[in-house]
């Protein structure tokens, strides 16, 4: 079966071979597809108050199955946000709820309008 890879983030464009979900819900739409994820890329700021890439960690951290991506990156340019979201899976996986071979990395992307 072949393995996505999936890019949030509302105002950058993806990297090649990316699916592109401009809000959390599309993104958590995608993941629960039965489709493996390879990369899942992460912005916070979507564009509303509301909903963000948090909660899509979130979402992530409720699983209670194997579907996890093998690699989960956190783009966001936020500091703050993005820190909270990265130690939020890094404490998930220290607890069991992210599975040991998931490698979580923060690599903020600079926004170009």
């Amino acid at each position: 079966m072949t393995r996505r890879n999936i890019f949030l983030d509302d105002i950058r464009t993806g990297p090649p071979n990316h699916i592109i979900a401009k809000t959390a819900e599309e993104c958590i739409l995608l993941l629960k597809e039965e489709e493996p994820v390879s990369h899942l890329s992460l912005d916070h700021d979507l564009g509303s108050n509301r909903n963000n890439g948090y909660e899509v960690v979130l979402y992530l951290l409720q699983l209670n199955h194997p579907a996890f991506p093998d690699r989960i990156t956190i783009h966001s340019a936020n500091a703050g946000a993005g820190k909270r979201m990265y130690h939020s899976l890094l404490e998930g996986k220290a607890t069991g709820l992210v599975p040991v071979h998931v490698k979580i990395l923060y690599r903020p992307l600079p926004i170009k309008l």
